[in-house]
C-alpha cells in the first residue's frame, strides 16, 4: 500500500492535495461526448493542482486519450494519461527477459506500449512466447484467445504454472455510447476457464495503475475520482489515496448504499462541479442511531431505515443515508431501505 496523507483540514475534496487523478469512462466523458460540467471542473481544478488520468481501457494510446480530451476542451498532454498497458508493461519488465517475444491479445494501445519498452509483440503462440498480455479491445475474438490459451498451457508442467500471464484490467463491463458491454474481465475470465490460473493484474483495482500514477507525477497527497466501486473505489483504497465516487457513471445511489467496507468512498459527489463546493460534516446522535448531514437526517430502527428530515433533498440525504448505514456494521440486504434514497439520484 502507499503511504499518503493529507497535509490540512478538509472544507472541499480538493483541499490539502497536491494531485487529481480521474478516471475517464463516467467521470469525464461517457461515449465520445463530455459529461456535464465535468470539463469545467476539472479545468478549474487545474488551475492549483496537477490534473492526471487514470484509465483501465487498454484499447487506446496514450496520445489518441489525450487528443480525445483536449477535444472536449481539457489541456492534456500524452504524458498527464496513465493506462493500464503502462502498469501492465512495469509488471511484465519484472517477469520476462528485455527485448523478449510476447505474445499479445488486445489493440493500439497494448501493442504501444509494449513496443516502446523494447519488447517484440507476437499474435501467435507459435512464435513461443516468453510471456502473455491481455488487454481490451473491440476486435478481440475467439481466435486471439485461442492463441493465448495454447501458449500458456505450451509452458506449463507439473512443476511450473507456466510463461508469465499479465491482464491490463479485469472490469467485466465497459461503458460505450450504446450502453454497457462487456469488458476485458470476461475476455479473461475465458482464457482462465482454458488454462486453470489466473493473471497479474495491472489495472484498477489492484495496486499497480495507481503506483505508476503516484510515482508518475510525484504526488504526495492525491485525490482520485472514480465512477465504480469495484474497481475505481476499491482500487484507490487498497493504493491508500482518497477517493471520490461520482454519481455520473456506472454506480449510483443504489450501489453506494450497499458499498462493503473495502469500496467505500471518502466523498461523494452528484458531479464534478462539487468538488469545488465546501464537503459538510457528518454528525451523529449519542446513542449513534442517527446520521445527519446539513439537515438531511437518516436513522436505523430495528431492520428499518428511515428518513427522519430530507434536508434539501439533494446529495446530503444520500450522504446521510450511506454514513448510518456503513457506521452500523450491517450488511444493506438485512435492512429496509426506502426507495426514496437511491431512486431520486
Amino acid at each position: 500500500m502507499l503511504t499518503l496523507r493529507r497535509k490540512r483540514k478538509v472544507t472541499t475534496p480538493l483541499d490539502g492535495i497536491d494531485v487529481l487523478l480521474a478516471d475517464l469512462d463516467g467521470v469525464v466523458y461517457a461515449g465520445p461526448a463530455a459529461i456535464p460540467g465535468a470539463v469545467e471542473s476539472l479545468n478549474r481544478a487545474a488551475e492549483t493542482l496537477r490534473v492526471g488520468y487514470i484509465t483501465n481501457n487498454a484499447s487506446r494510446t496514450d496520445r489518441s486519450v489525450a487528443e480525445h480530451l483536449e477535444s472536449l476542451g481539457l489541456t492534456v498532454q500524452p504524458t498527464d494519461v496513465v493506462t493500464s498497458p503502462q502498469a501492465a508493461v512495469r509488471l511484465l519488465a519484472a517477469a520476462a527477459p528485455a527485448g523478449s517475444r510476447v505474445l499479445v491479445v488486445g489493440g493500439d494501445g497494448l501493442v504501444d506500449e509494449i513496443e516502446k519498452a523494447g519488447f517484440v509483440v507476437t499474435r501467435s503462440a507459435e512464435d513461443h512466447p516468453t510471456a502473455v498480455v491481455q488487454g481490451f479491445s473491440p476486435d478481440v475474438g475467439w481466435v486471439h484467445l485461442a492463441e493465448a490459451s495454447f501458449a500458456l498451457n505450451a509452458s506449463a508442467s507439473d512443476d511450473t504454472p507456466g510463461i508469465p500471464w499479465i491482464a491490463t484490467n479485469t472490469d467485466w463491463t465497459i461503458p460505450v455510447a450504446r450502453g454497457i458491454a462487456p469488458g476485458n474481465g470476461t475476455l479473461v475470465s475465458a482464457v482462465h476457464t482454458a488454462v486453470g490460473r489466473l493473471p497479474q493484474v495491472a489495472g484498477k483495482p489492484e495496486i499497480p495503475i495507481f503506483t505508476e500514477a503516484v510515482t508518475r507525477f510525484g504526488a504526495q497527497a492525491p485525490l482520485f475520482i472514480g465512477d465504480r466501486l469495484d474497481t475505481d473505489i476499491l482500487g484507490a483504497n487498497r493504493a491508500g489515496i482518497p477517493a471520490v465516487l461520482v454519481l455520473t457513471g456506472i454506480d449510483r445511489a443504489k450501489q453506494a448504499l450497499a458499498a462493503d467496507a473495502s469500496s467505500r468512498p471518502a466523498f461523494l459527489l452528484e458531479n464534478l462541479s462539487q468538488l469545488h463546493e465546501p464537503y459538510p460534516a457528518t454528525t451523529f446522535s449519542k446513542d449513534g442511531a442517527t446520521a445527519t448531514v446539513m439537515g438531511a437526517s437518516v436513522r436505523i430502527r430495528g431492520n428499518d431505515v428511515e428518513i427522519v428530515s430530507e434536508g434539501d433533498g439533494g446529495i446530503n440525504l444520500l450522504r446521510a443515508a450511506c454514513a448510518i448505514i456503513w457506521s452500523s456494521g450491517r450488511p444493506i440486504y438485512g435492512l429496509n431501505v426506502p426507495e426514496r434514497l437511491y431512486v431520486a439520484h
